[in-house]
């Protein structure tokens, strides 16, 4: 297990390094750079950030920021898995829900207290990728908030990577990527007492995201996790944690998971899953590699 560590805030969460030996300062400036340059492309709380641009643009035709490749890829499978649940173009329906640029809070509601909502446009009748660019049929605010994360966290392993740095863990608001010899034993916060875990997970080579309906709440019923087709937050499912090979497919994996059969998703990413229902049950994948306390 690396020792040193290094933490700081960037793009809204809290970050940890840790590695075999305290980061140079070439090495830590790499990394900031790097999610400076993610921050100011996929942010849709920065005015200044390509995604702002395009929702200011509406529909046409935009070049794509240079990592988008596999970052879209990987919500394309997820768009497919879950019919449409998960959808990069749902940044309108949550700024609707008062998670918007300004954090306002502050959801649409009827006369009788009830959310109003909006789905997001379709991805697969709405968007078209043809190489570096992106064409929207129609105007849209796009949202990374499912994958991007994750992405992230695997770039800045690229960079500890490239400078030699190989056995390291990243650690981003408790999205991990790990590269270490022996396997880290991590416990998954139950979302009904985050004093307590539901389980455990060893996590050597690869990655381990979650996401839970507890967390970026801001009202009963209220929170990010939002179905596109309605642009309801879902609540069948209050937690899940993806192990896969990326971070990427593990952070896009456990968004699919609130919404697709399990066992459809982890084929689909390549992960192990352990999921907790609304009404207390919780699933987990046969060859995981830990304990759940069930």
């Amino acid at each position: 297990m690396p020792r040193p560590s290094v933490a700081f805030q960037a793009i809204g969460t809290h970050w940890q390094l840790d590695t075999p030996e305290p980061l140079g300062a070439d090495v830590l400036a790499a990394v900031h750079a790097r999610i400076a340059r993610f921050d100011c492309d996929w942010s849709r709380f920065r005015d200044d950030s390509w995604v702002s641009e395009v929702a200011r643009g509406g529909a046409g035709t935009y070049r794509l920021p240079d990592d988008a490749g596999p970052l879209l890829d990987a919500y394309d499978v997820a768009e497919r898995c879950t019919a449409g649940a998960v959808d990069p173009l749902v940044g309108r329906s949550l700024e609707e829900l008062g998670y918007d640029a300004s954090y306002s809070l502050r959801p649409r509601r009827d006369a009788e207290g009830a959310l109003l909502t909006t789905p997001a446009p379709p991805w697969r009748s709405t968007a078209r990728r043809d190489g570096s660019t992106l064409t929207l049929g129609a105007p849209a605010l796009i949202d990374v908030g499912a994958g991007g994360k994750g992405y992230l966290v695997d770039l800045v392993a690229g960079v500890l990577a490239e400078h030699g740095v190989t056995e390291h863990v990243v650690d981003a608001g408790g999205d991990l990527r790990a590269a270490v010899p022996e396997a880290l034993t991590v416990a998954l916060e139950d979302p009904r007492d985050p004093t307590r875990a539901i389980g455990v997970v060893r996590l050597a080579d690869g990655a381990l995201c979650g996401s839970a309906t507890n967390r970026r709440a801001w009202g009963e019923g209220v929170h990010h996790v939002v179905d596109a087709r309605t642009g309801a937050p879902t609540s069948d499912v209050r937690a899940t944690w993806a192990l896969g090979p990326t971070a990427l497919a593990a952070d896009l994996a456990a968004t699919a998971l609130f919404f697709a059969e399990p066992d459809l998703v982890a084929s689909r990413f390549g992960v192990r899953y352990v999921v907790l229902r609304g009404d207390g049950s919780v699933r987990w994948s046969l060859d995981l590699d830990g304990e759940v306390f069930a």
